[in-house]
């Protein structure tokens, strides 16, 4: 069974249920999506976006782990390390979220065959 509801969508309903993204993982996306060219700590984008710092930590490692943003890791002089972020090309991005829409689409006209 799948459900559909019969309503326009937003580009940005799209890409958050298609990607199985929280608001705070979409709201981390977006900051990303305004600052394409940069990299940024997590410290910089929970203060920019205003959610805690450990949510953003959230966000930010489930969007990497999706394929949506690279990551960096900058070694600190007196030693450790942080990670810096950037989100990926938008085109790869479009390909990974038609993928899914593709596999949706094929699903339902699976089911219109089966009905």
């Amino acid at each position: 069974m799948i459900d559909f509801a019969c309503k326009e969508f937003k580009i940005k309903d799209v890409i958050k249920c298609a990607l199985n993204l929280t608001r705070a993982d979409m709201k981390v996306l977006e900051y990303f999506f305004e600052e394409p060219d940069n990299w940024s700590k997590t410290e910089q984008i929970a203060i920019l976006v205003e959610l805690d710092l450990s949510t953003v930590q959230r966000s930010v490692k489930k969007l990497h782990e999706k394929g949506i943003l690279t990551r960096s890791q900058n070694n600190l002089d007196g030693g450790g390390y942080s990670f810096i972020y950037k989100i990926n090309n938008k085109k790869e991005i479009k390909g990974l979220i038609m993928g899914i829409v593709s596999k949706w689409a094929a699903k339902v006209e699976q089911e219109l065959e089966d009905w």
